[in-house]
């Protein structure tokens, strides 16, 4: 063998083997890509499919539950008829101007605390033409609970367009517990 054929053995040995692993990181860096293609087309279609359940659901339950929310957080009402001569307490939110034909209820939760249950509350609604009507619940002991009173319950109003104020009314003679203090949370009106 002449100089000239080893130096080409040589050559195609190691040019040979160069591009043998040539072609293998090809191979992984179009693996790689295909991995990264799949990934990211899952992710695509995941995110749209997830959009579009959002977006098509979230649309007829909303127009479903609309609530028109008085007022949030919870609102404390102390009330002692042992030693207060009145023997009415009442606490009142004000109505901000609002159309109620389109509501059908009115929602709260209500608890009392450890320092007495009255057992019965009056809610009471009230209009701009100065009528009013009154609803009784039952059961307020030291458990939060919800309610939900229709609006038909409320017979003596007849015009729903101007409410001026709902009451809550813990009266002396209605009471479990002539001492003690009620929470009242999550006020607001719904279809």
């Amino acid at each position: 063998m002449t100089r000239d054929d080893i130096y080409d053995h040589l050559a195609q040995v190691y040019i040979g083997k160069r591009k043998d692993s040539d072609e293998k990181k090809k191979r992984q860096l179009n693996a790689w890509l295909l991995v990264n293609i799949v990934i990211t087309a899952i992710i695509f279609v995941s995110t749209f499919y997830g959009l579009t359940a959002f977006f098509t659901r979230q649309t007829p339950a909303l127009e479903k539950n609309i609530v028109y929310s008085l007022h949030n957080g919870p609102i404390r009402v102390e009330y002692n008829f042992k030693e207060d001569f009145p023997p009415i307490k009442s606490f009142a939110l004000t109505i901000p101007k609002m159309d109620a034909t389109k509501f059908g209820k009115i929602h709260f939760s209500i608890r009392a605390k450890e320092e007495g249950s009255p057992g019965i509350v009056k809610v009471i609604l009230r209009n701009k033409l100065n009528e009013s009507a009154f609803y009784y619940i039952h059961g307020i002991n030291l458990d939060w609970k919800e309610f939900t009173i229709p609006l038909e319950e409320f017979r003596q109003i007849t015009d729903w367009t101007n409410l001026t104020d709902v009451s809550f009314v813990l009266e002396s003679w209605n009471v479990d517990n002539q001492k003690g203090i009620i929470l009242i949370d999550d006020v607001s009106f719904a279809i």
